[in-house]
């Protein structure tokens, strides 16, 4: 018996009739991989995102539609589920070559802006800063310190997509649904006729998202996540085509799990705080990370500001509800039991 190839073979992979899944390399992430949909129309290919600007990216993108006859000029719209540069730069610069349409939330105007607006200030660092990691914002500080963004990655769409909506592909009637968390306007994209979810990086299949991992950052991302997967469950049970990781049979069992998930993170981080810490990294240190179930002092200085990142989004969550007080301590929430 042949095993199945990893979801990360390259090719144009058919997942029905008339859409192919076509993976892209992300050489320098640990994801691998990013999955971009491209949906067969009578005018030409519809993309739902577009991948990493990276030569090894569009060289893949070349040679999975040549092999199902098709090449980036047959591509007249992407629709990108957010504003991050696996999902969205290559659909700027492919646009820019053959015109086609690009459409992106309008949640993310605000990342685009900051991106775009090259003041050389790494807004991350402060929300860092604000967990209590300071020496994991001088560790991020060192190793992303002079990194400028090239504008020109991040030009703004043709169409900013604003609340649910429908839209027409070909023949397809598609539910633009509008998803913030992951990022502010993240959307899935819904063929209900077809029982598809084009999920981004909303719902996927193994791991769980980064919460609120963003330029312009959201007040309540946690919060406004969970709100986006209630809404994506109480739709029809749909096959789920995520960004990254197998396409699988239902979208409520993984949402689902990733609610689980959350409840029980809520719950260890209203433990810590009980037990005295007080900034999202301690607390982050008491909480298991990665499947593996790693301590926060084995991660890179990269996922170790994530993981703090998201202990906060968490802690402030909690702090909404009541469970917890969070204060300002000269620039570092600083969390107590109520």
């Amino acid at each position: 018996m042949t095993d199945a190839p990893h979801w990360t073979e390259p090719g144009a992979h058919p997942v029905a009739d008339g859409i192919h899944r076509i993976p892209l390399p992300l050489p320098m992430d640990g994801l691998r991989a990013v999955n971009v949909y491209a949906i067969e129309t009578e005018d030409g290919l519809t993309l739902v995102d577009g991948g990493w600007a990276l030569d090894a990216s569009r060289k893949q993108l070349d040679e999975s539609l040549a092999s199902i006859g098709r090449t980036v000029s047959d591509i007249t719209r992407f629709l990108v589920t957010h504003a991050h540069r696996d999902h969205y730069t290559q659909a700027v610069t492919i646009r820019r070559e053959v015109g086609s349409h690009v459409s992106l939330g309008l949640g993310d105007r605000g990342n685009l802006d900051v991106v775009r607006g090259g003041s050389g200030s790494d807004p991350t660092l402060a929300q860092i800063r604000r967990a209590g990691a300071a020496e994991v914002a001088a560790g991020w500080q060192e190793a992303m310190g002079g990194q400028v963004p090239d504008p020109s990655m991040w030009e703004y769409p043709d169409t900013w997509l604003d609340g649910d909506h429908q839209l027409t592909v070909g023949t397809r009637t598609i539910d633009a649904v509008s998803t913030p968390g992951h990022t502010q306007g993240h959307f899935v994209f819904a063929d209900l006729a077809a029982g598809l979810l084009f999920a981004g990086d909303h719902v996927l299949p193994t791991i769980t998202p980064s919460i609120g991992f963003e330029p312009a950052y959201a007040d309540q991302p946690l919060g406004d996540f969970l709100g986006s997967l209630a809404k994506v469950r109480a739709m029809p049970d749909l096959r789920l085509l995520p960004a990254h990781g197998d396409v699988t049979a239902s979208s409520h069992t993984r949402i689902d799990e990733l609610v689980a998930h959350h409840d029980e993170r809520l719950a260890l981080c209203l433990a810590s705080v009980l037990a005295g810490r007080t900034t999202a990294y301690a607390v982050a240190g008491d909480l298991p990370w990665t499947r593996h179930e790693r301590h926060l002092d084995e991660l890179d200085v990269f996922n170790s500001a994530l993981a703090s990142m998201e202990t906060m989004a968490h802690l402030e969550l909690l702090a909404a509800r009541g469970s917890i007080t969070s204060t300002d301590d000269g620039g570092v929430n600083a969390y107590a039991p109520r």
